[in-house]
C-alpha cells in the first residue's frame, strides 16, 4: 500500500543547512572545515544572559509562560524599543517567540488564508519562500537589482497588485543574503504604499544592531517608526548571540495580538522560559555586543577586500548583517557544485546562491563573516591556495 504524502513538505531544502551538514560529517572524520556557511555568531551568548540562565537552572524550576512570553521580558523589549529607534511600544503589543521562524509562522498564519498572494524580494531568505509555500499561499518573488539598491519598490509592488491582488509583503532590511538595507526614506514609502493598497507590511528586522553606519552612511531604521500597522519580527538569534536558544519577539497591531496568542497556544504553548530570562538579560549587555560588532566590522572589511582580490566580483552592498553575496561566475555557474567541491577539496563551507534566488542565483556565493577573525584568515588562505 502507498500511503499519500501532503503536497506541503514538497518544498526545497534550505541549502545552508544540508552545507552545515555535510561540514559537521566531514569535521566528525577529523578535517578542520572554516565555517562560512551559516549566520551563526561565533561569540557565546551575553554573560548576563548566561548568569540568569544558570541561577534559574539552580532554583529547579523551568515551565510554561504565557503564550505570549513573559511580562518582565516584553516589558523590558518595549524599553529596549524606546531606547533604540525612540518608539513607544505598548507591552501588550508584544509576543515573545520561538525564534523569528515561529514568528514568521504565526503572522502567515493570522493575517493570510490558502492561495492569498504574499511577495517577497529576490535574492532572499528561503525559509520565507519555503514557509509560504507549505503554508498552501502564493509565492511573489520579485527580482531586484541594483536599480533599486536590491529592494522592493512601490512600483514593483502596484505591477503585481494590478495582476491580482497581494495579501502580504515580507520586507528585510538588513536583507539575508546580502546585508543590503533600505534607506529609511525607501522603507517609508514602502510602507506608505501597502498601506494606500491594503497589503499587510511585515519587517524581518533580525539583522539590526549588526549595521555598519561607520563606513556606509546608512542608519538602521525600524519600519515600526512610520506605522502602527506593521508587524515587526526579531529574534535573540544573531546581534545577541543566541541562536540556539530560540526565542525571538513580534510587534503586532492590536488587531493581530489575540489572534497570534490563540495560535502560539497550540503550536508552541510558549517560548522556553529558560531562554525567556536569558534574553531579558541579555538586552543589558550593550558594551558586550558592541566589541562583538567591531568584530563582525573589522571581519567585513577583511572579506569584501580578500573576495575581490581572489576574482569573486560584484558582491552587493553589505550596509548590515554578516553576509557577502559575491558572484563566482569567474570560475563557475553551478553554485552549488561548486560549494561542494569547496568544501571536501579547500574545507571552505560556504552557501550556494540558489538557496536565495533560483533563477539567477546558480553564479552566486553566499559567505558569512559571523565567525572569529581568525576564521576568516584560515578560510581565505585556503581558498587562495584552492583556487591557484
Amino acid at each position: 500500500m502507498t500511503l499519500k504524502q501532503s503536497a506541503r513538505g514538497v518544498v526545497e531544502p534550505f541549502h545552508a543547512m544540508d552545507v552545515l551538514a555535510r561540514a559537521n560529517a566531514l569535521r566528525q572524520t577529523g578535517v578542520d572545515v572554516a565555517y562560512l556557511c551559516v549566520g551563526q555568531p561565533e561569540a557565546p551568548a551575553p554573560k548576563k544572559a548566561l548568569a540568569a540562565a544558570r541561577a534559574m537552572l539552580d532554583s529547579g524550576t523551568v515551565g510554561y509562560t504565557d503564550a505570549n512570553g513573559r511580562l518582565d521580558l516584553r516589558n523590558a523589549l518595549a524599553e529596549y524599543h524606546r531606547d533604540r529607534y525612540g518608539l513607544d511600544i505598548n507591552p501588550q503589543h508584544i509576543v515573545v517567540t520561538t525564534g523569528s521562524s515561529a514568528g514568521f509562522n504565526l503572522a502567515f498564519l493570522s493575517l493570510f488564508d490558502p492561495g492569498d498572494r504574499v511577495a517577497i524580494a529576490a535574492p532572499g531568505y528561503p525559509a520565507y519562500r519555503n514557509i509560504l509555500k507549505a503554508l498552501s499561499l502564493e509565492v511573489v518573488e520579485i527580482e531586484t537589482d541594483e536599480s533599486t539598491r536590491w529592494a522592493l519598490t512601490p512600483e514593483m509592488l502596484a505591477r503585481e497588485h494590478a495582476i491580482a491582488p497581494l495579501k502580504g509583503v515580507l520586507v528585510a532590511s538588513p536583507a539575508n543574503p546580502s546585508g543590503t538595507m533600505m534607506t529609511p526614506d525607501a522603507l517609508q514609502a514602502l510602507v506608505q504604499a501597502c498601506s494606500d493598497m491594503n497589503i499587510r507590511f511585515i519587517s524581518d528586522e533580525i539583522y539590526h544592531g549588526l549595521t555598519y553606519p561607520e563606513d556606509t552612511g546608512i542608519e538602521e531604521c525600524s519600519a515600526a517608526r512610520f506605522s502602527d500597522d506593521v508587524i515587526i519580527i526579531n529574534s535573540f538569534s544573531k546581534y545577541f548571540c543566541m541562536t540556539g536558544w530560540r526565542v525571538g519577539w513580534m510587534i503586532l497591531p492590536e488587531d493581530v495580538v489575540r489572534p497570534v496568542e490563540r495560535l502560539a497556544q497550540s503550536l508552541y504553548i510558549s517560548a522556553p522560559e529558560l531562554s525567556q530570562v536569558a534574553a531579558r538579560y541579555a538586552l543589558d549587555c550593550k558594551d558586550e555586543l558592541e566589541i562583538i560588532r567591531q568584530g563582525y566590522r573589522k571581519n567585513r572589511t577583511l572579506l569584501l577586500e580578500r573576495l575581490s582580490e581572489l576574482g569573486f566580483k560584484d558582491i552587493l552592498p553589505v550596509d548590515g548583517a554578516f553576509y557577502a553575496y559575491a558572484d563566482c561566475s569567474s570560475f563557475t555557474n553551478d553554485s552549488m557544485h561548486f560549494a561542494h567541491k569547496m568544501l571536501d577539496e579547500a574545507h571552505v563551507a560556504v552557501t550556494p546562491g540558489i538557496d536565495f534566488d533560483p533563477v539567477r542565483g546558480h553564479s552566486r556565493l553566499r559567505f558569512s563573516f559571523a565567525g572569529s577573525t581568525a576564521t576568516m584568515q584560515t578560510a581565505l588562505g585556503r581558498l587562495e591556495s584552492w583556487l591557484k
